[in-house]
């Protein structure tokens, strides 16, 4: 295990072993046991527990125990449970964080599993980003490119039309911030961020600003580069909608989503995700999908399922049984019709769905548009350390909207954070 491995564990907290090991139902069943952040998620939460219904049917005697862990803190009870020895059976993982896991050899090789089904991964989206030392050690879950929805009655009231660069995004996100009641307090916001959540989505937040401004974490061979022009502007843009009062804060990303889902938000810029929650909102029929303002659209590797190397042989047969599942054509469809997310699978029959998601074709072309542009949140080089390396980002960040500091000798600081960290 690597030292940076070992801070996590050691400096994770103990108790959620302990909470996570007393899980699971007094029977005789064999219980798998998985852990995600996506529970309760509108649409894929709902996908998720469909698979798990099919898994049970198809294996009697055997349960899986869907738990939630909170996202932000998910690597670090991850970190813990695998450190001491008691790991989920299905392990599932944000794409920016399986790294380190693989590297200390937590996950099992796929290779073999695959090759013994007869599977093809090619064409696959984002299953690239699932090899480690030459291995596959995990499934692709996602790909995605972000989207931009938008509340129609709030941006026709405000007199404002749908925005297409940064500058009419924030004069629109502007003239939406209202208080509708005259109280002092602000009851309609022009955007959302979340900014209580873990660091891994706090930097995907940013990066819609710094990714539209040129700029990025690292270059295609690694190299830190943060110390620039285009990182100091995508900087000043996102200390600037922070500190506008465009945005509420201290919010997680089902709050904000909610927000924006009850009609008290014009613009949320999102994943494909976002459609579960709008669809239960109570501004339904005000909200419209469109190509995203800021270019190329964020987009890439979103999650993935693995499982963990040290678990016996019978239960990596259930554990790769209930991978494949979720791998099926049918499954990758109703990950499009009912989850409202774009399917991995280039086998994925995803035709008609627009009938039930209208905006489907725009989720389909910013992911297209993200794929080329080589768009992803794992920053090259920086794979196995993206832990350390985001919370780092996010504390920087943090300083430098409370201290009003300057986004310049900001950009020096994290260059300077981020070439250490990589060592």
């Amino acid at each position: 295990m690597n030292k940076r491995v070992k801070r996590l564990a050691l400096g994770a907290a103990t108790a959620t072993v302990m909470m996570m090991a007393s899980l699971g139902p007094a029977m005789a069943d064999t219980v798998l046991k998985f852990i995600s952040w996506q529970t309760d998620d509108a649409g894929t939460g709902e996908w998720w527990h469909s698979a798990i219904a099919e898994f049970e049917k198809q294996h009697p005697g055997v349960k899986i125990e869907f738990t939630k862990a909170e996202r932000s803190s998910y690597a670090d009870t991850m970190t813990t449970l695998f450190a001491a020895n008691q790991p989920p059976q299905i392990v599932h993982l944000a794409s920016f964080e399986f790294q380190m896991f693989a590297d200390s050899g937590w996950l099992e090789p796929l290779d073999p599993w695959l090759k013994k089904d007869g599977i093809d991964m090619t064409g696959w989206a984002g299953q690239k980003t699932c090899e480690w030392n030459g291995e596959t050690v995990c499934i692709m879950t996602n790909y995605f490119g972000f989207v931009m929805a938008y509340n129609k009655k709030i941006l026709d009231a405000a007199g404002v039309a749908v925005p297409k660069t940064y500058d009419e995004f924030l004069a629109a996100a502007k003239a939406t911030t209202k208080d509708l009641n005259g109280d002092g307090i602000v009851d309609q916001f022009g955007t959302g961020h979340e900014t209580k959540g873990g660091p891994g989505q706090y930097l995907t937040e940013m990066l819609n600003y710094i990714i539209d401004a040129g700029a990025y974490w690292t270059d295609k061979d690694g190299n830190i580069t943060i110390d620039t022009p285009q990182m100091v502007e995508g900087l000043t843009r996102w200390k600037t909608v922070m500190k506008s009062g465009i945005s509420p804060v201290d919010m997680s990303a089902s709050d904000v989503r909610k927000l924006f889902a009850d009609g008290k938000m014009a613009m949320r810029m999102d994943g494909p995700w976002l459609y579960g929650t709008t669809e239960k909102g109570t501004a339904k029929s005000d909200i419209v999908y469109a190509v995203p303002p800021l270019t190329p659209p964020l987009g890439g590797s979103s999650n993935v399922l693995a499982m963990p190397s040290d678990i016996p042989d019978d239960q990596k047969q259930l554990v790769w049984d209930f991978i494949k599942l979720t791998m099926t054509p049918e499954f990758q469809r109703t990950y499009a019709t009912l989850g409202g997310n774009t399917p991995p699978s280039p086998k994925a029959d995803v035709s008609g769905v627009e009938k039930t998601i209208p905006h489907f074709p725009v989720l389909l072309q910013t992911m297209k548009a993200a794929s080329e542009k080589g768009i992803d949140r794992v920053p090259i080089g920086l794979e196995l350390y993206y832990n350390e390396f985001s919370k780092m980002i996010m504390e920087e960040t943090q300083r430098m909207i409370i201290q009003d500091l300057d986004p310049a000798e900001v950009a020096k600081t994290m260059q300077s954070k981020a070439e250490s960290i990589k060592g």
